[in-house]
Formats: C-alpha cells, sequence, structure tokens
C-alpha cells in the first residue's frame, strides 16, 4: 500500500497575465511540466522559472486547522449525499486563497476517474496517515465517516499542539526580557558607570574590569553583531532539518521535559491508531502507518519490533508487555481490548487520556520552570549588578 505523499519542489516563476502584465511569484509542484499545467490553469504563460534547492523552499502542506475544516466539510455532504465533485468545490472555502489551486487541482482529478486517496496523494500536500485512511475508507465504502474521524483526530492533536505552545510562551517571554534587560545594561549601563568609578580613582576589579570591557565592545562592534547574528540566522533556517532534530533529541533527554515529549508522541500513536481502526485498516498496516507518524526512538522501536512479531505470526497480547515506553497501566487496557475484541475503542480512549496526560505533564513542568528562570535572571541580571556593586561597596568599606 502506498501512502507516501509526492514530493514537491519550489518554483520561483515569472510569467505573463492575459492583460499582458507581469506575475512573479512562487510555486510548488511536483516538476516543471506540472509547474506548466498549473500556471495554465491560473491563466499565466510562464516566461522563466527556477527550481529552488529544498533548503530554500518550503514544503506546501495544508495546515492541521484547514484539514479539520476540510474533513469536517466532506464529512457533513458525503453523509447527506452531496457527490464528491460537487463537495469539493464548497471544500475550497475552507481554505486559505493560495491553497485553492491545490483544491481545484484534486477535483480535476476525481472528475478525470482518479480515487480521492489518489487525487491526495498526486498533489503531495497530505500527510501518509490521512492519504492511507481515505484509500482504506474507499475500499469500505464510508469515506464520510472516515473524514468526521480525521477531522475529530485532527482537531484532537490541535488542542495538543496547542498545550504545547502554551507551555512555551511564558519561559518565552521571560527570557526575552532577561536578555533585552541584560544587553542593555551591558552596553549602556556597565560600561557609564564603570568610566565614573575610575575616574573618580576607585580601583576595579578584575571581573568588573572584564564585564565592562565585554559591554564596551558589544556596544562598539554593535552592528557587526547584528550582521553576524543575521548571518546565523540564515545558516540555522538553511540546516533548521538537522537543528530540530538536534532539539528533539535534546527535549527526550531533559528531565520532566521527556515526559511531555514520551505524553505527545503516545497521544498522536493513539490518536492515529484510532483512526485506522475506524477506517478498517487491518492492525499490521494500521501499526505501519502508526509508527511512521512517530518521532520518539524508544518507542518507535519497541512499536516496530511489536509490528515485525505481530506480521510474523504474534499475538498482541503477549508482544504489548515489551512495548516498556508506554506505561503499564496502557499495556494492560491494550491486552484487555485485545482479548475483548475492541481494540478500536481502546484507541480512542487511549488516545483522550494521554491528551489530558499532557496537560497534566505541561503543568508540572510549567511548576518546575518557573523557579528556574527566576534563578536564570537572578543569574544573568545579578552578575551584572555585581560588577557595579562590588567596588562600589569596596570604596564604601575602605572610607569608613
Amino acid at each position: 500500500m502506498t501512502t507516501g505523499p509526492a514530493t514537491n519542489s519550489s518554483f520561483l516563476i515569472m510569467a505573463v497575465r492575459p492583460d499582458g502584465s507581469r506575475a512573479y511569484g512562487f510555486r510548488q509542484a511536483g516538476n516543471s511540466r506540472a509547474l506548466a499545467d498549473q500556471l495554465r490553469r491560473e491563466r499565466l504563460v510562464p516566461v522563466r522559472t527556477i527550481q529552488l534547492p529544498k533548503w530554500a523552499g518550503s514544503s506546501v502542506r495544508f495546515s492541521l486547522k484547514e484539514q479539520a475544516e476540510i474533513n469536517t466539510q466532506l464529512s457533513q455532504l458525503l453523509g447527506r449525499g452531496v457527490p464528491l465533485v460537487e463537495a469539493m468545490d464548497v471544500v475550497a472555502s475552507a481554505v486559505s486563497v493560495k491553497n485553492r489551486p491545490i483544491i481545484a487541482r484534486m477535483r480535476e482529478l476525481v472528475a478525470g476517474g482518479a480515487s480521492f486517496a489518489d487525487s491526495c496523494e498526486r498533489v503531495g500536500v497530505f500527510d501518509r496517515v490521512t492519504v492511507a485512511v481515505y484509500r482504506a475508507a474507499e475500499r469500505t465504502g464510508d469515506l464520510a465517516g472516515a473524514a468526521k474521524q480525521l477531522a475529530v483526530t485532527q482537531r484532537r492533536q490541535l488542542a495538543v499542539s496547542g498545550k504545547a505552545a502554551t507551555l512555551m510562551i511564558y519561559p518565552a517571554i521571560v527570557l526575552t526580557i532577561s536578555l533585552a534587560v541584560s544587553v542593555m545594561m551591558l552596553t549602556l549601563i556597565v560600561p557609564r558607570i564603570g568610566k565614573s568609578l575610575t575616574s573618580a580613582g576607585m580601583k576595579l576589579p578584575t571581573y568588573s574590569k572584564v564585564t565592562m570591557a565585554v559591554g564596551e565592545f558589544i556596544g562598539e562592534q554593535f552592528l557587526w553583531i547584528c550582521l553576524g547574528l543575521l548571518a546565523l540566522g540564515v545558516v540555522a533556517f538553511a540546516f533548521r532539518a538537522l537543528i530540530a532534530k538536534g532539539v528533539q533529541r535534546f527535549m527526550r533527554t531533559v528531565p520532566f521535559l521527556r515526559d511531555v515529549v514520551l505524553a505527545q508522541e503516545s497521544t498522536r500513536f493513539f490518536t492515529v491508531m484510532a483512526a485506522m481502526t475506524r477506517s478498517g485498516v487491518p492492525l499490521a498496516d494500521g501499526l505501519g502507518v502508526a509508527i511512521g507518524a512517530l518521532g520518539h526512538p524508544t518507542l518507535r522501536a519497541q512499536l516496530t519490533t511489536l509490528r515485525t512479531k505481530l506480521i510474523e505470526g504474534g499475538i498482541l497480547r503477549n508482544l504489548i508487555d515489551n512495548v516498556t515506553a508506554l506505561p503499564l497501566t496502557t499495556r494492560r487496557l491494550l491486552i484487555a481490548a485485545e482479548r475483548s475484541g475492541d481494540l478500536e475503542t481502546a484507541f480512542d480512549t487511549l488516545a483522550i487520556d494521554m491528551a489530558e496526560e499532557v496537560d497534566k505533564k505541561s503543568q508540572r513542568l510549567l511548576s518546575v520552570l518557573e523557579p528556574a528562570l527566576i534563578v536564570f535572571m537572578f543569574v544573568i541580571v545579578g552578575s551584572l549588578l555585581l560588577s557595579i556593586m562590588v567596588p562600589m561597596i569596596q570604596a564604601a568599606s575602605k572610607s569608613f
């Protein structure tokens, strides 16, 4: 079963409109021929196209919010007997203007005889889980039900992502304020006070001299330092995939934070499995797709081993205990569900429970971060204050 999306490339285009004016911009397409076809549908005549390297372009994907809205519309319309081609005319209003040509392309493919899953795969903007669910639903004849389940799944993932984003807002604000105050003190306040103390004949400690010298250097070379940071930002953007992997690896090793990451990964896994089993996908095939959606190496490796042994003839209730990355209660629930033949409900229940677990662990992490951030602010700002206060205290003690 082919479930991977097509790979799109980014193109810089210069084209001519019907009125003779020039059009410039970026487009996503599988190849040059697909790009020309896309421009033709937009009534544009290409003059020059440049294929951008992968690191310079951004892969087009519908956002989770757009996908949830698309599936909600599809489930409602198809459930009421609206033909798929007509339903896609309505679905186009659920996406942003820049993504509407993609829906139009999907409509053309479906009208030309392609299956809905194939059209999703060919436009290359849906993940492999979504395509696999659509493909299974078309075999069972329940595309409306699959779209409804995907909408529920995607809204659940949105809720989990929203909790993670909310968790990072507070530390980001505190760190930004701390760095801004520190830079201002280091470049403006500390050097001026240092010069005043030196002119008054005070002998400054080595630590104060070093701090003031650093502040003066940053102030004098501020423009070059900003340009250097900008260059680092460009390099970081070019290697963003490697940096993201490094950050994820770091997050999986930090106490408290690794618990949140594991809970998020577990929520994603059970959410995908719930969608796959409801669509009639066999357990082994569903595991193959769900494992591909995981990023946690330990959980992924253990589930891959489970799937391999399951295909070889193993029994799930005997294999699930080896997935030690999952909590014991979760494994016991899966064993009980497998015995009763109701894995579909168990996956859905576990997805909800794990989403609640993400919320609890996020709050616990935030309660740990708050005092840690206060200590960080004291260390950064306090060290700058000490570089000023120490020589003043020494001078005051000598005067007495």
